[in-house]
């Protein structure tokens, strides 16, 4: 599956939480546990998902844009995320 993202968003994530959105290539995505975003309106569809990558959980923020996942969000899952995950699964 196609990833995009915003270039100027991945380096805020960067910043804000040290994971490149790039990461988000490595994503499963039949794999991704999610949940529609209903925090606020965003003018489109989001989810929040948790996948694996590699040995570690991480919490994505995305949209699907035709056949394309577009990623808004990616870091790592804090520990009450990752207990909830494990809990689900």
């Amino acid at each position: 599956m196609e990833i995009t993202f915003d270039p100027v968003k991945d380096k805020s994530n960067q910043r804000k939480h040290g994971v490149s959105l790039s990461l988000a290539q490595e994503i499963d995505w039949p794999e991704v546990m999610a949940k529609p975003d209903t925090r606020q309106d965003y003018g489109e569809v989001r989810e929040i998902g948790y996948a694996v990558i590699g040995d570690r959980l991480y919490c994505v923020v995305f949209t699907q844009r035709a056949d394309k996942m577009h990623v808004i969000s990616l870091r790592k899952a804090n520990s009450r995320e990752v207990r909830n995950y494990v809990e689900q699964t």
